[in-house]
């Protein structure tokens, strides 16, 4: 695992956020759990614009089954952040992402994470193939081979 800080070069997506009042926790800065709903939400915007992701009503959904972040520099409300997202590896239905948090206009992450979404039916919730559209925006957010 590696702790070095990533830049926003590194990334083939950035999702705009803007802090909000209640994610600063008793210290003044955005407490730490906050970051991983950041993560969701950058990942799952991509997954419903790109790729077709009916989170409400359809047949797929993806569920986080492991996650991690290591912290470099606060972040607080009111900043405006951006969450850089791409695409470790690909599997048939799982899918692993490699994240990072940068205030709006810097270079330097202020926090890397990584989490894995498996896809899965929704009515039976076992595995399943990531659907055609899904992968093809998934593959847009992978390096080049």
């Amino acid at each position: 695992m590696s702790t070095s800080k990533p830049t926003r070069s590194d990334y083939h997506y950035l999702h705009a956020i803007t802090t909000r009042w209640h994610d600063n926790d008793i210290y003044g800065h955005v407490n730490n759990v906050t970051y991983y709903s950041y993560f969701d939400s950058a990942v799952n915007s991509w997954l419903i614009a790109e790729g077709g992701l009916d989170i409400h009503t359809g047949d797929q959904v993806a569920f986080v089954v492991s996650s991690n972040c290591d912290y470099f520099a606060p972040i607080a409300f009111p900043d405006a952040i951006e969450i850089g997202v791409k695409v470790a590896r690909l599997g048939s239905s799982s899918v692993h992402y490699e994240l990072a948090v940068f205030k709006q206009g810097r270079e330097e992450a202020c926090a890397a994470g990584r989490f894995v979404h498996v896809f899965v039916d929704r009515a039976s919730n076992t595995a399943f193939p990531i659907p055609n559209r899904c992968r093809a925006a998934l593959e847009r957010l992978m390096d080049p081979i």
